[in-house]
């Protein structure tokens, strides 16, 4: 028996956006009826190239759903380049944690979004240069390696459980610990010069000024820096964002990110307590 959380029953017992929106800018069918989980993605998009609806319809257990609920939520406001940033993590997070042998559910979550904003733009379905590993589900060298890098992945077992790869007849399992073995032998680099602390808290502050705050108030939002200490950036949002029920989302994908890109990648940013 599954241990769930309180946000997974919810959205299991009432899914948020069920259904298929007529004539979307993306859509995608990521999954298989014969593998056991199976999800259909649409989204349409406003005048102003964000997510305006998001629909999901979903075969499986109720992780799967229960994942599919949230990206559809977690999405909506977003642009799509904001949206590809949302990780599996991000999903389970939403939920407040899934079972390591259901984290497969958040992972097909994200391989949809991927695959609708492939068909929004026109872009190959395979990813260039992918290759199909588990040919029982249809995962490619390329997915299982994401799956690694972000989820920091070890075991074959591990890839099974986030993306159902080696989940069949297991002949596969040699080429996965392969990609295991490859990806935990790059090397880790760090090309950012060392900052004092007085350089690192100016170039946050210029970098939001300059690249974050411009977008955020595109939509009415803001957010304010109230403290800086060591790698922690604490943040108060304003506006819209104040409001926004995925501001949380915004903060890790677009504000942490762009601050780890341009300042450090060891920089966390919170908010702070209301």
């Amino acid at each position: 028996m599954w241990e769930y959380t309180d946000k997974v029953k919810e959205h299991f017992l009432n899914p948020h956006n069920v259904g298929e929106i007529e004539n979307p800018d993306g859509i995608a069918e990521v999954g298989s009826l014969a593998c056991g989980d199976a999800l259909k993605l649409t989204f349409k998009l406003d005048e102003n190239k964000r997510i305006k609806d998001a629909k999901f319809k979903t075969f499986g257990c109720a992780s799967a759903i229960a994942s599919s609920s949230a990206l559809t939520e977690i999405i909506k406001g977003m642009t799509v380049d904001e949206a590809l940033k949302v990780s599996n993590q991000d999903i389970a997070q939403y939920l407040g944690g899934l079972p390591d042998e259901k984290m497969h559910c958040s992972v097909m979550g994200k391989q949809a979004l991927e695959k609708a904003v492939e068909n929004y733009r026109g872009a190959p379905a395979l990813e260039e240069g992918a290759k199909i590993i588990c040919e029982c589900f249809g995962v490619t060298d390329k997915e299982i390696e994401r799956a690694i890098r972000e989820n920091n992945l070890s075991t074959v077992e591990d890839v099974t459980n986030y993306t159902k790869a080696g989940g069949g007849c297991g002949g596969c399992h040699d080429a996965i610990a392969q990609i295991i073995d490859r990806v935990k032998a790059e090397p880790k680099t760090d090309s950012k010069p060392k900052l004092t602390n007085i350089q690192k808290i100016r170039l946050i502050e210029e970098t939001i000024e300059r690249e974050i705050r411009p977008s955020l108030k595109q939509d009415g939002g803001d957010i304010e820096i109230i403290d800086i200490i060591g790698n922690r950036v604490i943040v108060a949002t304003r506006g819209a964002c104040a409001t926004c029920k995925a501001s949380d989302i915004t903060l890790k994908n677009f504000v942490e990110y762009r601050l780890k890109e341009l300042v450090s990648p060891d920089i966390i940013v919170e908010e702070a307590a209301k």
